[in-house]
């Protein structure tokens, strides 16, 4: 029994290996090679980074124009999580609890959007918003308006397109969770008497928990980089780490400072995992408990 338990972990190991390579080719030569760069000095024509270590990449982000711009960014990222959080998790219940042609037209309207290409998505967006778009036209014509209102190029908008481009992986973590949910324990607790608010207080939210907290770990991270949603509904007066690394990399030109951004993402998504695994491990506890 044992020499059969080794051959099927061999047998796995070997199935494994080519993810390996792919990971180890592509994730971590990649991840190292913007780590080296961070450290190098910028080249004075433009192209690339001179092979000289120095620091000055990461002095600069002490600058405290470039604290703001995380603190902006972490800001807009927690922002974006709380509103799919109040928006998704309960649409991921609800999801869990319909059945037949209702849930599978409800898991359509959520992942449909992914079969259209994000950057057409959010022009969509754009040209709704507009001064001669939909929304204030509608608005002319209800009488509730008498000139457009200002809604692109504004703070509101980039979040309205943060929430509405990363909302499906918050339902989709809620409902894979809210799915396993034993609807038994649920009904044991109404037939104790006890009210609807306490028995989602008490049974569906510790037990849903991990399927919430992977959603806002799903998010929060691609939150903080998605550039292209902040340049295109967004105004000049909010700058991000994601349109600060893009505009460094083809604009000004300064790679190594653009890898050192960078690092600083990797060093705060780290952070985020982290929380996770360690805040995880305890809600699955509570939810064996």
């Amino acid at each position: 029994m044992r020499g059969a338990a080794n051959r099927r972990k061999n047998r796995a190991g070997w199935l494994a290996m080519p993810m390996l390579v792919w990971s180890a080719i592509f994730v971590g030569a990649a991840i190292l090679y913007i780590i080296v760069l961070s450290f190098l000095k910028r080249n004075p024509d433009g192209n690339g980074a001179i092979l000289t270590f120095t620091l000055e990449n990461y002095a600069k982000l002490a600058q405290p124009g470039y604290a703001r711009v995380f603190w902006q960014t972490l800001k807009l990222a927690a922002e974006t999580t709380a509103l799919c959080v109040l928006i998704g998790y309960p649409f991921g219940l609800l999801l869990a609890k319909v059945e037949g042609r209702m849930r599978t037209f409800l898991l359509l309207l959520v992942i449909v959007p992914f079969w259209t290409n994000a950057l057409v998505r959010i022009y969509g967006w754009k040209i709704l918003l507009m001064g001669t778009g939909v929304v204030n036209k509608l608005l002319t014509a209800l009488g509730l308006i008498d000139k457009p209102l200002k809604l692109i190029n504004t703070h509101g908008a980039v979040v309205l397109g943060m929430v509405y481009g990363l909302i499906p992986f918050m339902i989709l973590s809620t409902y894979s969770s809210a799915e396993k949910l034993d609807k038994r324990l649920i009904d044991a607790g109404r037939d104790l008497g006890a009210k609807p608010w306490k028995v989602f207080f008490t049974v569906e939210l510790p037990l849903t928990l991990p399927g919430l907290m992977s959603g806002c770990v799903l998010v929060f991270v691609p939150s903080l980089a998605l550039f292209f949603i902040s340049d295109l509904l967004g105004g000049t007066s909010d700058v991000y780490v994601g349109n600060l690394v893009n505009d460094q990399l083809l604009i000004s030109r300064d790679w190594p400072f653009a890898a050192a951004l960078s690092v600083v993402l990797l060093l705060v998504t780290a952070l985020v995992m982290l929380i996770y695994r360690r805040a995880g491990g305890r809600a699955s506890d509570m939810t064996l408990m």
